[in-house]
């Protein structure tokens, strides 16, 4: 590669945070502020029903309230007591339940992954083997799976040791998370064109220390993006099995109760909503620290 080649790399790693890229996600939220206005503004109250298939929502302020009726209600109290915290406190704590243990179920979840991709990796007989189980798995469906681990880790007793929700909340999500990081990983770890091979091979060089030198820098642009979006499917995966087993305390239980509240306190539901999506962009974007650890192995990431 030559000087020409890397000085475009080196200015945009110098030039710091991209602020168009910013600058086009916070247009993006606003431009759906927008449409949310202005189809509650024009759309029909009942929504459209076609053929019996409701294929545009109610427009109505128990279905739709305005957002700033919705913030507002957030800065409230959860309750009508005097007494009661804000909404926006109990679940910023409830966000901080769930995000500790999708984080945990993230960090099995690449263990995990970067397991089996090395395992692949090493052995084109245990890709043939591995590999479709892997994709098959991400076929079983969450919500039923969920309580199945929920009762098989009650089942687990180690001396003093005993199995908690949180614990089989963590698991589902390491569940989704271990996927994208198995495949992206292993996409990296086989990028490495024949002629490097040839050169490590050349020089007597080992599997491991081909695996360190040139394996894994290769593969940090693919995995940077699995890892991303790993840290956003151990969230969905921790809230939907917040859900599946009846955990209390996290970001799931919460949408399940508010939501039973909302003919009478439609605001409040969408407090819990708006935190579950909080929740997703700060994981996915705490990955964004660990790119700039890696950031001179940051050529070009690979999302396909």
């Amino acid at each position: 590669m030559s000087a020409a080649d890397t000085a475009p790399a080196v200015r945009a790693r110098r030039r710091g945070p991209d602020w168009s890229r910013i600058g086009w996600g916070v247009a993006g939220v606003l431009l759906l502020g927008l449409l949310w206005e202005g189809y509650k503004a024009i759309g029909p109250e009942d929504g459209l029903v076609i053929r019996g298939v409701r294929v545009l929502p109610r427009t109505s302020d128990l279905a739709m309230p305005h957002i700033w009726e919705i913030f507002i209600r957030i800065s409230e109290g959860t309750t009508s007591s005097s007494r009661s915290e804000p909404l926006w406190l109990d679940v910023l704590l409830a966000c901080a339940v769930t995000l500790g243990i999708a984080a945990v179920g993230w960090l099995v979840g690449l263990v995990i992954g970067m397991a089996l991709a090395l395992l692949m990796q090493r052995w084109k007989l245990a890709e043939a083997a591995v590999l479709p189980w892997v994709v098959l798995s991400q076929t079983v469906p969450l919500i039923a799976f969920a309580p199945l681990v929920k009762t098989w880790g009650s089942q687990i007793e180690i001396g003093d040791f005993e199995w908690a929700d949180w614990m089989s909340v963590a698991v589902i999500a390491s569940y989704l998370a271990f996927f994208p990081i198995a495949i992206g990983a292993l996409r990296g770890l086989n990028s490495p064109d024949a002629i490097h091979n040839e050169l490590f091979r050349s020089y007597a060089a080992g599997w491991s220390k081909t695996l360190i030198r040139l394996r894994l820098p290769a593969a940090v642009p693919y995995l940077l993006p699995a890892l991303r979006l790993a840290a956003a499917n151990a969230v969905v995966g921790a809230v939907v099995a917040e859900v599946s087993t009846g955990m209390q305390g996290g970001i799931g239980r919460m949408l399940v109760t508010f939501a039973g509240q909302a003919s009478g306190d439609p605001e409040k539901a969408w407090a819990p909503i708006i935190g579950a999506v909080l929740l997703g962009l700060i994981a996915a974007g705490s990955v964004g620290i660990l790119g700039m650890i890696l950031k001179n192995y940051r050529r070009a990431e690979v999302n396909a």
